[in-house]
């Protein structure tokens, strides 16, 4: 039972941290900033607004002591979300616990490590597909034999659902990265053939619980199944211990609501019980999101809610104490097949392909998951897919948990970002210079060679090298990566019938163009920043173009100065800001800045994301022309009032056509 955690400092999170053992919580679950997870020392212009608000920043060994000071790792079982640079954060973790005078053979826990669902998901890559499985294939290599009990690698379809994925495409998608991964493993000879099966065993999987109970149920028995054929027939595993489904579970957060997020607590518990009622497919490990996250970050208060959720279950209920409820029910066993026959042949699919990285590579499975989350939208927009709160059953009373949402979610001082820089600055003048350059210069001779880099890391950590650091000397080597986007292949999800509100939209599109005396409206979509949960953000970008933009979207992780650039080169009429991450008060200001610099001052900005009320009525104040958040749950009409936003910058009267 844990939250996942962390945020401001090490020091601040390692205080949350005890404090939610004491509670009960029996792991740990970290939470990593996004300059962290994407190889940033926090003063890197791209770090600017990301540090210390979606998790923790670990810049150097001497945060991760903070981080885990009287937290004995011998006896803590650890998940930690992190990706691209798992290496890293495994090798400080390991010498922290080196430290405190652990049995690294005994350390128990978990490196997420899946850069499948980063290309397609949350974008946290740095390195190409084919350096970023050497990574992953290195820490598996490592730990099968020096850290046993931990598993190097959580293979997380969870992301996937959250972009849009069908519980058929989640299964394919995440038995296909497993099958890439262990393919590698194998083919890169670092493990005998007879230990194969230790690394099939240290193999996990963190799992999307989404709330349509029973097909969330038949998915976790039809991975069950799958991963079993998979393990035996294609990699020779006899022994059932070592093909055991392992999985934790996030609840999904894709379905929490910003409009009456009271509800969401119950859709928290429904979701809980699909992957714990079911004994013969049920979760090991289980978190829990506060029902308040579609707001922004939680409160301590709201992760204990979360956690005495579970407690209730496991301690009050008697539903662990029986075995499974749903043996022998033929509507169960009938959509499990259903599932598991769907799922493998879309693995098939992608195995002719060449496999999972060659799928992504190609733009195939995200082009897929974009229109899957297109199809979802479209069926929600259209009231066919019901949410209570959202688009039916919108009357409400007066929310006593909103009342002051000032309040009702935690936020991350400002100044955390410039203590968080001196002390780097601190750390790098009073480190041994010589040995960090020394520890680098190895960094990058083993990974221009095909030795397992994870004994130059372990140097890197102990020398003080940065996370920053570490990161760039990879990318010397490697280069770095930006994946496809899938949005010019993603295919029409609402068409643009007559009568339609689209159609409507597009029309007063053409005419306002027309009015313009240009081809068609031209928006950019911009991603500033490190936040790469890109979802709305493609959605936006189909939709414009389904009602007739020309769309200007470059993906993620870009600075403001690229994204004016790109406006102002493309003569755009309009930019939209997406930001999920909290930033949006650094972020958004700059590009204004820049707009008005470049002369492009009355291209009107809008922006999008989870941003408090405060913060929206700022961001208006000081030009933005219009803020959304996920209550503004209709793209169409999104869109509508982009074209809107766009005739009264260029003084054009209302036009007379409804959106």
């Amino acid at each position: 039972m844990r939250t996942y955690a962390g945020h401001s400092t090490a020091e601040a999170s390692n205080e949350l941290y005890r404090r939610n053992l004491a509670k009960g919580q029996t792991g740990l679950s970290i939470a990593f900033d996004l300059p962290t997870q994407t190889g940033y020392d926090p003063d890197h212009v791209l770090a600017r607004g990301e540090v210390g608000r979606v998790g923790v920043p670990v810049c150097h060994l001497g945060d991760m002591r903070r981080l885990l000071k009287d937290i004995p790792l011998e006896r803590m079982n650890t998940s930690m979300t992190i990706n691209a640079t798992a290496m890293w954060l495994l090798a400080l973790y390991q010498v922290v616990a080196e430290e405190q005078g652990a049995d690294v053979a005994r350390l128990s826990g978990t490196t997420q490590n899946d850069i499948v669902k980063e290309y397609l998901s949350r974008g946290t890559h740095v390195f190409p597909p084919g350096p970023s499985l050497r990574l992953t294939t290195d820490v598996i290599a490592y730990t099968v034999t020096h850290i046993p009990k931990w598993n190097p690698i959580n293979i997380c379809s969870y992301h996937l659902q959250e972009a849009g994925a069908t519980p058929v495409q989640e299964i394919a998608y995440a038995m296909s990265t497993a099958v890439a991964v262990l393919d590698a493993v194998r083919d890169s000879g670092q493990v005998p053939p007879e230990r194969f099966g230790d690394v099939v065993a240290r193999i996990s999987f963190f799992v999307n619980a989404g709330v349509r109970f029973v097909e969330e149920m038949c998915k976790m028995r039809a991975f069950t199944r799958i991963w079993d054929r998979i393990t035996r027939e294609r990699y020779g595993v006899e022994d059932p211990r070592q093909r055991r489904f392992r999985y934790g579970v996030q609840v999904n957060s894709l379905g929490l609501t910003e409009a009456q997020p009271e509800n969401n607590v119950q859709r928290i518990v429904l979701e809980m019980l699909a992957v714990t009622l079911s004994k013969d497919a049920r979760a090991r490990a289980v978190q829990l999101p506060a029902w308040n996250e579609a707001l922004g970050l939680p409160r301590p208060w709201d992760q204990q809610w979360s956690l005495r959720i579970q407690q209730v279950l496991a301690h009050e209920s008697d539903l662990l104490e029986y075995d499974d409820l749903f043996a022998g029910s033929h509507v169960v066993e009938a959509k499990t097949a259903e599932l598991a026959e769907g799922a493998w042949a879309e693995i098939e699919r992608i195995q002719e392909m060449g496999g999972a990285m060659a799928a992504v590579e190609s733009g195939y499975l995200k082009s897929r998951l974009v229109a899957s989350h297109a199809e979802r939208r479209a069926r929600i927009e259209s009231g066919e897919e019901k949410i209570v709160g959202v688009n039916c059953f919108e009357s409400t009373e007066p929310n006593p948990l909103t009342a002051d949402l000032d309040t009702a979610v935690m936020t991350v001082d400002p100044a955390v970002e410039a203590q968080v820089v001196a002390s780097l600055h601190r750390w790098r003048e009073t480190r041994d210079e010589d040995r960090a350059q020394r520890a680098l210069a190895e960094l990058k001779r083993a990974a221009a060679g095909e030795v397992n880099l994870m004994p130059a890391t372990l140097e890197c950590a102990r020398a003080g090298v940065t996370t920053g650091e570490w990161a760039w000397a990879l990318r010397d080597v490697f280069g770095e990566y930006r994946a496809p986007t899938g949005v010019s292949s993603a295919p029409v999800a609402v068409p643009a019938e007559e009568g339609s509100a689209l159609a409507a939209v597009r029309a007063k599109a053409e005419a306002t163009a027309a009015e313009l005396g240009c081809g068609r409206l031209r928006l950019l979509v911009g991603k500033p920043g490190l936040d790469g949960h890109s979802n709305g953000a493609e959605q936006i970008a189909v939709r414009a173009r389904d009602a007739g933009f020309e769309v200007v979207y470059q993906g993620i992780r870009l600075t403001p100065e690229q994204i004016v650039s790109a406006a102002v080169a493309e003569d755009v009429h309009c930019v939209g800001l997406s930001i999920l991450s909290g930033s949006h008060a650094e972020l958004v200001p700059d590009v204004l800045d820049r707009l008005r610099r470049a002369g492009a001052g009355d291209v009107p900005v809008i922006v999008g994301g989870i941003i408090p009320p405060a913060d929206a009525e700022a961001l208006r104040s000081i030009g933005v022309a219009a803020v959304f958040t996920p209550k503004d749950f209709g793209i169409t009409e999104i869109v509508g009032r982009i074209v809107d936003e766009i005739r009264t910058a260029n003084k054009l009267d209302p036009l007379e056509v409804p959106a």
